[in-house]
């Protein structure tokens, strides 16, 4: 197999450049390891966990189950925490979950939603490495003067909450090579091996994964949902509209990637494909050596 080297990879220390997306109410140690142990990067959503002592007692699960690296995902909500009228965690709890994380040696995190220098703040005085997921260039922009590693940029191919100036992901990807000088994490729409080998060469460093992983075994969600799942229509009018209009609610739905999932597959199965589509292609391009670097 090719050896895959990004500016992702050496920070991260992962075999390849692909990262797990934050899933709330699946993002646990048991779905998470399994992408780490495939060779990204597992994801642990820390806000599935209310109770402090069961997010601890996750982190020890996770270190049971993978010995390769995984990071911790924390989503803040679209407002002021600091807003005393709004029913939501407070920047303390946040804090909280990172002190905790650090002392476990954890050093990756992830945050996406509104600002989140704060934690990054305190990440970085840990010695780990702080990545931000937006949707805009110019949250992008913002997070990077924050002193962010690294941004995951969100393309209108996603799926969940639009903003309604969200950007395709080529016009992300391409534009924030030329105006970011972090790396960047591209997400949006990428289900196969040729919309990652793409983001890669429009100037990502690494991908994120969401909907293509949930036709997995592994993903904890119904055999009967995943099935409806890999049957839909990603060309018809009802799915067009909840996937590329501006919406304020979050929804229960694929995004456009799983046009490219066909079956149930292992999560360890599917990256393999993944990656070995990759190399196919390159080589049926001509590529003769046996690493893809992004950097020199």
């Amino acid at each position: 197999m090719m050896i895959w080297q990004t500016k992702i990879t050496k920070m991260t220390k992962i075999k390849y450049p692909l990262i797990m997306g934050a899933f709330g109410g699946w993002g646990k140690a048991e779905f998470a390891s399994h992408f780490s142990n495939a060779g990204g990067l597992g994801i642990i959503a820390a806000l599935n966990f209310p109770d402090f002592n069961d997010f601890r007692k996750e982190l020890f699960k996770m270190k049971q189950l993978t010995d390769k690296p995984f990071g911790i995902n924390l989503s803040l909500p679209h407002s002021n925490l600091e807003n005393p009228k709004k029913k939501t965690r407070s920047m303390e709890d946040y804090l909280n979950y990172v002190e905790m994380a650090l002392k476990e040696n954890i050093t990756i995190f992830t945050t996406s939603g509104y600002k989140a220098s704060f934690i990054g703040k305190r990440i970085h005085e840990g010695g780990g490495l702080w990545f931000h997921k937006c949707v805009l260039m110019k949250h992008a922009l913002s997070a990077q003067n924050d002193g962010a590693d690294a941004v995951t940029i969100v393309g209108l191919e996603g799926t969940g909450f639009k903003h309604p100036l969200t950007n395709t992901t080529l016009i992300n990807i391409t534009m924030g090579k030329k105006l970011l000088k972090i790396p960047i994490i591209a997400a949006g729409g990428i289900g196969d091996s040729r919309g990652f080998l793409s983001a890669l060469l429009m100037g990502a460093e690494a991908v994120c994964l969401g909907t293509a992983l949930m036709g997995t075994k592994e993903c904890p969600v119904s055999e009967k949902i995943k099935n409806k799942w890999l049957h839909q229509d990603i060309f018809s009018k009802e799915f067009h509209e909840k996937i590329y209009l501006y919406n304020t609610k979050n929804f229960m739905a694929p995004s456009t990637a799983i046009g490219h999932c066909n079956k149930i597959v292992s999560l360890k199965e599917f990256i393999d494909d993944l990656m070995k589509g990759a190399e196919d292609i390159l080589k049926n391009w001509g590529f003769k050596s046996g690493f893809f670097k992004t950097i020199s």
